[in-house]
């Protein structure tokens, strides 16, 4: 499987853009994406992860801008926003209009994240949409921690992009679709911490 550096994000973008799948460094865990303007690629994702079809997929966008194109964004989103994206941490989100069925499994919510680094920021930028991000592991089984593990697990892919991850821990979820906020799972980002931005 062929890897791919930095300096050729060019290349990876060609991939997303031709229905390709390719497994890239986030800030918590490594993960598998597509483009979320391809159906065929969302298809291989879900089949190279084993994942059922009616499962959504989290999207990445590369700033605020593309959130609030694919997702509705009120005052208190905002806040989560500009307090911890980009970050680890997904926002589940009621969907925008004019969001493609196919994109979150008819589903009237979107999960988001924002790019964590310089490199998957200027790749999303490349592909001309948000990405179709997952953890890179087969579902069910534990997230790949190397490259070497996702070749194992994950042998379908079209590329891989080197790099590090940092946390080593996947993102926090937080439920932002009614006027509670819940915590779907727990990751970097605490509840606590989440509370008190809410409160200023």
């Amino acid at each position: 499987m062929k890897r791919y550096n930095e300096s050729e994000i060019d290349k990876l973008s060609d991939i997303l853009k031709n229905d390709g799948v390719i497994s890239v460094p986030t800030d918590t865990v490594y993960g598998l994406c597509a483009s979320m303007n391809s159906e065929k690629g969302r298809e291989k994702l879900m089949q190279i992860k084993n994942r059922p079809a009616n499962k959504s997929l989290p999207i990445m966008c590369a700033d605020e801008k593309q959130i609030k194109s694919i997702a509705i964004v009120d005052e208190k989103i905002e806040k989560i926003i500009h307090a911890f994206m980009p970050g680890p941490i997904t926002l589940v989100l009621l969907k925008g209009q004019n969001i493609p069925k196919y994109v979150n499994a008819d589903s009237n919510q979107i999960g988001v994240r924002m790019a964590t680094t310089k490199v998957l920021e200027e790749l999303i930028r490349k592909v001309g949409c948000p990405i179709f991000m997952s953890s890179a592991n087969r579902s069910g089984e534990p997230t790949c921690k190397n490259l070497y593990e996702i070749e194992k697990s994950c042998p379908d892919l079209d590329g891989m992009l080197e790099g590090n991850v940092s946390f080593g821990k996947a993102s926090t979820i937080i439920d932002c679709t009614t006027d509670d906020i819940n915590i779907i799972r727990e990751g970097p980002i605490t509840k606590e911490e989440i509370v008190e931005i809410l409160k200023k």
